[in-house]
């Protein structure tokens, strides 16, 4: 609903506790005559109740909040459809509950014909039936993503596996799966419920994860969100950069993952590049790949058998891919590539998206050694510098290098990709002493070195190396190992015939 400015003046005034009898008096007279109003009236006093609770659940709050003011009462009153504010602070439950048993009982609170939500796009979706959804069915997309926009604006990207249903136009149950929203004032009071709570917008960017175990994450992106956990009468006020697990015990604070989400301003170009045909030629490019006699190893994550480690299978680049995603300390895939052989050419190559840069390093893949019994052992990462780095151990500089660590770094900052698919690279030549750089297929600086080793693989870890600064918080799609220095072009090949975006 487009509420005028006068509206919501006056409801400002009433939650403020600072409205006048004739404030009351027109503001009834509004919600008597206006159902469209009642409705977003009756919303905004669902999310102010959380609010209040909130605010009764801290002791020290309670001097924050205004003390009401009460209308003084008319001669000739007429029948009033509100409470006074002061019941907000008092008993917002009570109050959300009798103002909704009232209109009811007043035949004022009619059912809204408008569907909860339009489907603005299904990319890869399949048993969609319309573009609209309004009845409170359960809705499960095994594959894909799905933009939705409700009757008051909120923008919603769902990603599949997940399973969810509107209950209201403002209120969307998800019992599993990952969804991103953007929600504009006139939305304010959006909830998404899940099976270990709810979060309720305050006018905000936010997303909401619901792994297998129904313990669910809220990561506020900008704004505010109010965490209300379903085994505890405690409320928590989430603000950007926060985010939150709702478990069957104490609730315990995470890291912003704002990567693991695909958000709407992302869904136009994926959308695209698949209408386009990418899909296809990334196929194609794989299976070109897979008849290079210098492969060393491919990994796209399609087979039954995945490797061991631990991490989670989520969707990958494309509707009814998959990816692992690293996302807690000790995360990790184990691997066997190259059967500790020397390789004096070596092409690194992989789709990742990665959800924090900076301290520890990003460990793309690293050999589980690292002494002199063996030279050349590999290291590939992104540093706390944002760059990517290719040390191998034994290896030197030459005198006139400016990395400034002593290894190999690539010049380009990976930041401004950060939360979206980005294609890094890096070839080895031991013959020629050089390692070169590549950022989504684009040539970004080539190393010499005074010694160079041929690359040695074998035991290796994409992920946690060890816990003091070495993870990944991302995922990682389509990892290639060759035995041999892929050249300008062909980096840019890759690139192009996987890049998911248009």
């Amino acid at each position: 609903m487009n509420t005028d400015r006068s509206l919501e003046q006056l409801v400002q005034k009433y939650l403020d506790g600072t409205a006048t009898p004739d404030d009351m008096e027109r503001l009834n007279e509004r919600l008597r005559n206006d159902e469209a109003a009642r409705q977003w009236f009756i919303e905004l006093l669902n999310v102010d109740s959380a609010v209040a609770a909130t605010l009764v659940d801290d002791p020290d709050a309670d001097q924050a909040v205004p003390a009401p003011v009460a209308p003084a009462t008319s001669a000739s009153p007429r029948p009033s459809l509100l409470p006074r504010r002061g019941i907000v602070t008092m008993a917002a439950p009570v109050l959300v509950a009798s103002c909704l048993a009232l209109l009811l009982a007043l035949g004022l609170l009619l059912p809204n014909p408008q569907p909860f939500a339009q489907v603005v796009s299904a990319a890869g979706v399949s048993g969609m039936p319309n573009n609209e959804i309004g009845d409170g069915r359960w809705i499960a997309i095994d594959a894909g993503t799905i933009e939705l926009k409700t009757a008051r604006d909120a923008q919603i990207v769902i990603e599949a596996p997940a399973r969810f249903r509107f209950l209201s136009g403002q209120k969307l149950q998800l019992d599993s799966g990952r969804l991103a929203a953007s929600v504009p004032p006139s939305a304010r009071g959006f909830t998404v419920v899940t099976p270990s709570g709810d979060a309720v917008d305050l006018g905000t960017r936010f997303g909401v994860d619901v792994p297998d175990d129904g313990q669910a994450e809220i990561h506020v992106f900008e704004g505010e969100v109010i965490a209300q956990p379903t085994r505890s009468r405690q409320h928590r006020s989430l603000t950007g950069g926060q985010a939150l697990r709702m478990t069957d015990g104490p609730d315990t604070d995470r890291e912003l993952r704002s990567a693991a989400f695909i958000h709407p301003d992302e869904i136009g170009s994926l959308h695209a590049a698949l209408a386009d045909g990418q899909v296809g030629r990334a196929a194609a490019a794989l299976e070109h790949l897979r008849r290079d006699p210098t492969l060393i190893a491919l990994l796209d994550f399609e087979d039954s058998a995945l490797p061991q480690g631990t991490y989670r299978m989520v969707q990958g680049r494309w509707p009814g891919s998959r990816a692992p995603e690293f996302a807690h300390v000790g995360d990790h895939i184990k691997l066997n590539v190259g059967s500790n052989q020397e390789w004096p050419q070596l092409t690194l190559a992989a789709w990742v998206r990665l959800d924090r840069l900076g301290d520890p390093y990003q460990s793309l893949l690293h050999t589980d050694g690292w002494d002199r019994s063996s030279p050349g052992q590999v290291h590939w990462m992104v540093t706390r510098h944002t760059t990517m780095r290719l040390a191998l151990y034994g290896n030197t500089l030459t005198p006139d290098a400016i990395e400034p660590d002593g290894y190999p770094d690539s010049r380009t900052s990976v930041l401004p990709e950060q939360g979206r698919w980005m294609h890094l690279a890096t070839v080895y030549d031991a013959q020629r002493r050089t390692v070169r750089f590549y950022l989504n297929g684009q040539f970004d600086s080539e190393t010499h070195q005074q010694i160079a080793h041929p690359a040695r693989l074998g035991a290796a870890q994409i992920g946690n190396w060890n816990r003091q600064d070495r993870k990944l918080s991302g995922r990682i799609d389509e990892l290639v190992l060759l035995g041999r220095a892929l050249d300008d072009d062909e980096i840019l090949q890759l690139y192009e015939a996987g890049n998911p975006y248009r």
